[in-house]
C-alpha cells in the first residue's frame, strides 16, 4: 500500500508508479514461482487452495492447480462474468427470485464443504460420501453466485453510466446461465486432458480476475474516482493497479506457505 500513500502525498499520476510497480511485482513473482504455464497456475492455486491431491482432478498424472471445489468455483466465476458482460454494463443486483436460487447455491456449497471436512475424522458423522464431482458442482454454483453479486457492484462503482437492469433478472436469463454451467460441469468432470488443460489455466486466471476486480473497486473508491470512467481504456491503469495488488497478495501468500512448508505441493493427509 506504500505507493498508494505516495500518490496521495505527491499528487503523482497513476502511471508514474503503477506501471513500474506492476513490472517489478510481475517479474519478481514470475522469477520466484515454478516454471511453465501450469507451474504459474500452480503458484496461483497454492495461494488460495489447500490443493489436497485426493480432493483434486488430474491432468493424467499431474494434479490440477486448484482442488475440485476451487476449480469449479473459479471456472463458474469466469463463466458468469462472460455471461453477464455479454449483456452490457448491468448494474442492478439479481432479482429476488434469482437471489433465492443463489442462496441455495451457497447453502449447497456450505453443506458439501462441511460434510467433506468431517470426512477427515473417521468417527465423525457425515451425510454422504464426499465426491470430487460434487465438490466441482457446488463450487461452480458458488462461483456463479460470487460474480452475480460482484460484477453489478463493480459496474456501479467504476462506470459513469450503467444499465440499471439486472443481468440475472428472470428465470430465462438464469436458465441460460445454468445450461452453460451444466456444460462446464460436464467438461470439468470429463477427465479429458485436452479439455482439462485449458480449464486448469482458466481456473487460475479466475482467481486473479476476482482479486483484481475487488482491488480495483477499492482503489477507485480510495482515490474518489467512482463513476468517472466511460470506456475500458480509461480504466486500464486502475485495473493494472488492482491486478498488481492481487499479485502482491498472491505472492505474499505463496511466500508464507512456502516458508512454512518448503514445498509447492498441496497439503498431505
Amino acid at each position: 500500500m506504500m505507493f498508494i500513500g505516495l500518490i496521495k502525498r505527491t499528487h503523482l499520476h497513476w502511471k508514474h508508479l503503477v506501471i513500474p510497480a506492476a513490472l517489478l511485482v510481475f517479474l519478481a513473482w514470475g522469477w520466484a514461482t515454478p516454471p511453465g504455464l501450469l507451474g504459474k497456475a500452480d503458484a496461483i492455486g497454492y495461494a488460495v487452495c489447500h490443493r489436497i491431491d485426493t480432493h483434486s482432478f488430474f491432468l493424467g498424472t499431474r494434479q490440477m492447480p486448484l482442488c475440485a471445489r476451487c476449480s469449479g468455483m473459479y471456472l463458474g466465476a469466469v463463466l458468469c462474468l462472460i455471461y453477464q458482460v455479454a449483456q452490457g454494463r448491468r448494474g442492478a443486483l439479481p432479482s429476488k427470485v434469482v437471489m433465492v436460487l443463489l442462496g441455495l447455491f451457497i447453502l449447497a456449497f456450505g453443506i458439501d464443504g462441511v460434510n467433506s471436512y468431517l470426512s477427515f475424522f473417521p468417527k465423525a458423522p457425515s451425510l454422504y460420501q464426499p465426491q470430487n464431482w460434487l465438490r466441482f458442482v457446488t463450487g461452480t454454483g458458488m462461483g456463479i453466485t460470487i460474480i452475480a453479486i460482484l460484477l453489478p457492484l463493480f459496474n456501479q462503482t467504476v462506470w459513469t453510466t450503467w444499465d440499471d437492469h439486472p443481468a440475472l433478472g428472470n428465470w430465462k436469463q438464469m436458465g441460460g446461465l445454468i445450461l452453460l454451467a451444466i456444460g462446464l460441469i460436464a467438461l470439468g468432470i470429463s477427465g479429458n486432458v485436452l479439455i482439462l488443460y485449458p480449464l486448469a489455466l482458466i481456473s487460475a486466471a479466475g482467481v486473479v480476475m476476482i482479486l483484481t476486480m475487488v482491488y480495483t473497486m477499492v482503489l477507485v473508491m480510495l482515490f474518489k474516482r467512482e463513476n468517472h470512467f466511460n470506456h475500458l481504456i480509461q480504466i486500464g491503469l486502475p485495473l493494472l493497479a488492482g491486478l498488481t495488488m492481487a499479485m502482491i497478495q498472491i505472492g505474499a501468500f505463496d511466500y508464507v506457505r512456502f516458508f512454512l512448508t518448503g514445498t509447492w505441493a498441496g497439503f498431505t493427509l
